[in-house]
């Protein structure tokens, strides 16, 4: 027992010995952790009621009382955009988190099993992949309706397929090996050897997919609201920012530029360490 916790640990520090090795890696896990920062204590750092509060003093530029300046009703930019961040992070991870608990489910079972159930599953993932997720999601917000729900399920939708042809063709590899057959023989159930034995060794590929897919869905989210199909208002989304701000552009446009580079911000930081830890879980890769 101790010499696997020991085995571990050291797998552990050695995945991060690599990843602290790549600087873009690191610069993406420190602006990542400032983001979750944000978003954790954002009533600390500002209440939501200024979020939400209008006032006369529209559209005024940066200055020392309202860090962001003012939008077109005069509530404060800053705080919008700290309390935002909690929507698009929550949009973003638990869309991710979705995606790989149905995708990782479906995959799974299709490379594990084979044959009809194999042919059954990548079917429907084909059918519904010959739909762009941007269009897919579109249709499904447009079916349901336009809120925080209904935009979470559409993202979640159009991410599954993606999520179950990775971790299919992550499972093929791993199902050949022979201690797989040994679980097999000492007469384990197949839910048993895909949950303890076929998704564990497969584990680096999908958390490495599932933290570079935070990033697409917040790009997603982001471009939903920005057509009025996602976080309705009053709430601050960064998206729903964007829109509001097309038509202040040109005689106020912190409006549109602060929100474009928090969107950017928050899905370089996830893709920085998404590829970092995708090249520090790389057995191939030498030091």
């Amino acid at each position: 027992m101790n010499k696997t916790k020991t085995k571990k640990n050291s797998q552990v520090k050695e995945i991060w010995r690599r990843f602290r090795k790549s600087k873009t890696a690191m610069l993406g896990l420190v602006l990542l952790i400032l983001i979750l920062l944000i978003a954790i204590f954002a009533d600390l750092i500002v209440p939501y009621q200024e979020a939400i509060t209008q006032s006369s003093g529209r559209l005024q530029g940066p200055s020392a009382e309202h860090w962001f300046g003012t939008d077109e009703l005069g509530r404060d930019l800053f705080a919008r955009i700290v309390h935002g961040s909690r929507y698009s992070l929550l949009i973003g991870i638990s869309t991710s988190i979705f995606a790989l608990v149905i995708g990782g489910l479906l995959g799974a079972a299709a490379g594990y099993y084979g044959k009809t159930i194999d042919n059954v599953i990548m079917r429907l993932t084909d059918v519904v992949m010959t739909v762009p997720p941007i269009l897919l999601s579109l249709a499904v917000v447009a079916a349901l309706g336009a809120n925080l729900r209904n935009l979470l399920i559409a993202i979640t939708i159009s991410c599954v397929p993606g999520m179950v042809r990775m971790v299919r063709s992550v499972v093929l590899t791993v199902i050949d090996n022979d201690y797989i057959e040994a679980a097999r023989s000492y007469g384990g159930s197949d839910l048993r050897i895909i949950l303890k034995y076929v998704i564990p060794n497969a584990l680096g590929p999908i958390i490495v997919t599932t933290t570079m897919n935070v990033s697409s869905m917040i790009l997603s989210a982001s471009g939903l609201s920005f057509l009025g199909m996602g976080v309705q208002p009053p709430a601050p989304e960064w998206g729903a920012l964007l829109s509001d701000a097309r038509q202040y552009m040109f005689n106020a446009p912190y409006l549109l530029y602060i929100p474009g580079i928090f969107i950017v911000l928050a899905a370089l930081c996830f893709n920085l360490a998404g590829d970092g830890l995708r090249d520090a879980l790389d057995p191939k890769l030498k030091d």
